[in-house]
């Protein structure tokens, strides 16, 4: 089964070309920083992402901790030593995994491994759930609402767990 994605390459094409000059414009200032000017610039771009990606689940993390760690695994020792929670380590190398190895295919095993790092303890919020494993029959449906309770939007629902293995499967490929 083939994703059923297409778009008009006429209106696409030109708008990533600009942002490919822009792209590499931008990282031609940057080789003139230096060394140290670059790994600040990185470093900031990278708490940026991870502190507004996570603003879109609703989830608000502490700018310290998101910096201290990505710092850490980076191997730059001027940016602090703010130790950080496990939430935020979890999306910390789940959001470097996405960012730095962005070339590398994605797998099951990698996305499973995503999963682990967004849920360490296995729980979301107050619920128990199925960490780094697709979903089972037992588990409820998922879906992405918003709205107060009893009144909430339904924006999508996951896929039949008898549907689950076929389409991941095919988003892979």
């Amino acid at each position: 089964m083939r994703p059923k994605l297409s778009w008009n390459s006429s209106k696409v094409l030109p708008l990533l070309a600009e942002v490919r000059h822009l792209q590499g414009r931008l990282l031609g200032s940057m080789e003139s920083l230096g060394f140290d000017l670059r790994n600040e610039a990185n470093l900031a771009a990278l708490t940026a992402d991870v502190i507004k990606s996570s603003a879109i689940e609703g989830e608000t993390l502490n700018a310290d901790q998101v910096r201290s760690s990505i710092a850490r695994r980076l191997g730059l020792e001027f940016a602090g030593t703010i130790s950080a929670s496990r939430d935020v380590e979890g999306v910390v190398e789940m959001m470097l995994d996405a960012t730095q190895n962005y070339s590398a295919p994605l797998s099951k095993k990698r996305l499973c491994a995503r999963h682990a790092c967004l849920f360490p303890t296995g729980r979301s919020s107050m619920r128990k759930i199925t960490v780094g494993k697709w979903r089972s029959v037992e588990a409820e449906p998922m879906q992405v609402v918003s709205g107060p309770m009893r009144r909430e939007r339904v924006h999508f629902k996951a896929p039949a767990v008898d549907r689950l293995k076929r389409e991941m499967t095919a988003f892979l490929k």
